[in-house]
C-alpha cells in the first residue's frame, strides 16, 4: 500500500476518535449538571419536602452553593423532560 492510503486511513480514524471524545464530553457534561442539581435538591430538599440534613450544615455550605443553586433555578425554569434531552445527547432517535 502506499502511503497517501494510510494518511487516508490516518485522517479517517483521527475523525472517528474525535467524535467519540465529542460524544462523551457532551455526556460528561450532562451528568454533571444532574450531580449538581441532586446536590443541591439534598442539600435544600426540605424546600421541597425532602428528608434533609441538619439545617446548621445546610447554613454552613450555602455560602459555597452560589454556582448549584443557579443551576438548581435553571434547571427549575427550563423544566423540561430528561428523559428527552439524554435521548438527544445519546443520539437516540
Amino acid at each position: 500500500m502506499s502511503p497517501r492510503v494510510f494518511e487516508i486511513l490516518k485522517d479517517i480514524l483521527s475523525g472517528f476518535n474525535s467524535s467519540h471524545r465529542e460524544r462523551a464530553a457532551s455526556l460528561t457534561g450532562v451528568e454533571v449538571r444532574e450531580l449538581e442539581n441532586i446536590f443541591a435538591l439534598l442539600l435544600l430538599g426540605s424546600f421541597i419536602g425532602l428528608p434533609a440534613p441538619p439545617s446548621f450544615l445546610a447554613v454552613e455550605l450555602l455560602p459555597f452553593m452560589e454556582r448549584e443553586i443557579g443551576v438548581l433555578n435553571a434547571r427549575a425554569g427550563d423544566a423540561g423532560d430528561m428523559l428527552a434531552e439524554l435521548c438527544g445527547t445519546l443520539g437516540i432517535d
